[in-house]
């Protein structure tokens, strides 16, 4: 994704296909859902954010709250690969490197 670092976080998540879209009519709501984007950019995110929700505190914590008000699998994990993608994005953008802070 030669984009990333240049553009709002909003639309590296609609150029990974991972933004949810809504649709919507008038009085009538439908369900979100993701589609296009790049396919295979939203493949290579999938395993990386399985592993977060077990090894990340902060994002297995986010994880864990989706699941326990309600919301599906694998709404949760598209969720925590929109995270890593805006996280990716913005160490990019501010040229900076991942730092772990433990506690």
């Amino acid at each position: 994704m030669p984009e990333i670092g240049s553009l709002r976080k909003k639309a590296v998540a609609s150029l990974a296909g991972i933004a949810p879209i809504t649709r919507q009519s008038g009085r009538w709501r439908g369900q979100s859902f993701i589609q296009g984007g790049r396919k295979p950019l939203r493949d290579a995110l999938y395993l990386p954010a399985i592993v977060t929700t077990q090894f990340n505190p902060d994002l297995k914590a986010q994880y864990e709250r989706m699941k326990a008000a309600g919301k599906p699998s694998k709404v949760a994990i598209t969720a925590i690969m929109r995270k890593l993608l805006i996280l990716a994005n913005t160490l990019v953008k501010e040229d900076r490197e991942w730092v772990e802070i433990r506690a």
